[in-house]
Parts: structure tokens; sequence; C-alpha cells
């Protein structure tokens, strides 16, 4: 959780802490925000997002992390992309929940993170929908100002600290995802890499998951350049 201590009553310019837990696979969730079979043919870099959100579950399943996941109204959009193993995860993939709310933060959700008082991070990829109608099933655009934009939104101002991976979000108009990734930071969320995530929950060597830990890592290798080619390389001003 992010919380600003005002430390100056004066007419001066206040000054202020940062508070800000580390993050830790005890105390934090993944988000899958709507990565799903009918955005394959117009989300920029579809098949790379699709590669690190596995990447992740990997990492969940090595960690000990436990899997949110949803679906923008499924019906029309159709269910999560079948390249994406969250059977793999077992228990570790606590549910996939269908909205039609632009957030992942619907009822289902916060009902699960209130029964999870301990959660003070979440770690957030996936990509975003806006459609004209659901009247009209192939009408619609993914744009990546909007789902996972809104989830992070709600995320900080429910007191939770909100990693947003770079190279795990994407959109039909790949122009508009920087702007939503700086909107994210100035509310107060992260913007890191997934390596950068995997690292900072693993913390140090030694540790009974740490050889697992480097196999996913090493075994991702080629995946993870292909992705930040493809992903980071039009995000270099953030």
């Amino acid at each position: 959780m992010r919380a600003w201590s005002r430390q100056d009553n004066s007419l001066q310019t206040p000054t202020y802490t940062l508070i800000m837990h580390k993050l830790d696979p005890a105390h934090t969730h993944f988000f899958l925000c709507d990565v799903q079979t009918r955005f394959s043919s117009v989300v920029y870099g579809f098949d790379e997002v699709v590669l690190t959100c596995n990447k992740m579950l990997k990492l969940a399943k090595v960690l000990g992390i436990p899997v949110i996941a949803t679906e923008q109204n499924s019906r029309v959009f159709g269910p999560t992309a079948p390249g994406i193993d969250l059977a793999a995860l077992a228990d570790m993939h606590v549910a996939t929940i269908e909205k039609s709310l632009f957030s992942m933060m619907v009822p289902e959700v916060k009902a699960l993170l209130g029964e999870r008082p301990h959660i003070t991070s979440v770690v957030l990829f996936g990509i975003e929908v806006s459609y004209l109608s659901q009247a009209v099933a192939y009408a619609y655009v993914s744009q990546s100002h909007i789902c996972v934009l809104q989830t992070a939104l709600d995320l900080v101002q429910g007191g939770y600290d909100v990693y947003v991976l770079a190279d795990g979000v994407s959109s039909s108009n790949k122009e508009e995802v920087p702007i939503a990734l700086a909107h994210i930071r100035q509310v107060g969320g992260h913007v890191i890499t997934s390596e950068s995530a995997a690292f900072m929950l693993q913390r140090e060597a030694g540790t009974p998951q740490f050889k697992a830990f480097a196999a996913v890592i090493k075994d991702e290798k080629d995946n993870t350049v292909k992705t930040s080619r493809k992903l980071l390389q039009y995000r270099s001003w953030l």
C-alpha cells in the first residue's frame, strides 16, 4: 500500500514521505486482465503479451503467488486465449471472473481481496477492450488506456501497490500505451518489466525455490528478448 504523509504544516512547500511495501510473494497477487481469443488479430503484439503472461504464470507457480484472471464479456470476445496455461497453476489459479465493468475491480474480485487482507501488492498484466455494442459481436476495438489503466487506478485508490508490466500489456493502438503507463505512474503506480518484477519477488539466491526460479528465467530468455523488442521499443520515453 502506498501512502503519503505530510510532515510540514507551515505555509512553505510541504514535504512528503513515501510509504511503500516491498514486492513480496507472501503479500502479492497476479492479475491477468482480459487476454481473450477475439483480440488476437487486433491487439499489437498479442502473441508477445501471451508469452509474458505465461512467463508470469510459471513464476507464480514457483513462487506460490495466486492469480486472478478476468474475461470481458466472453460471450462476445471469447474465452481466455488457449495459449495461456492457467490450468498448470492448479490451486494458484484463484478464479477467472466474467465482467462487463472495464476495471478488474468488480465485486467478485473485491470480495476475493477482502478475504485476503494480507495482500498489499498486485502485479498487473493483460489487455483492455472497448466495444461499440454488445449486440454487434464483431464491432469492437481494443484500447490500452481502458481496462488495465482503470484497474490500476482502482487498486491504487484502494491502497494497493500496483506493478504494471510494460512488456505484458498492449492495445490495438500502440501509441496509447505509453500515455496510459505514464498516467499510472503519475497516480502512484509502478511501471516495470516482467524480468524486474521476477527478481524483485525472488529477492535473493539460495532460497529453496531459487533453482526452479532460475530455470524459468533461463527457459524464458529468448521470449523475454522477443517481447522486449516488440513491446518496449516504443515506450522508451517512460
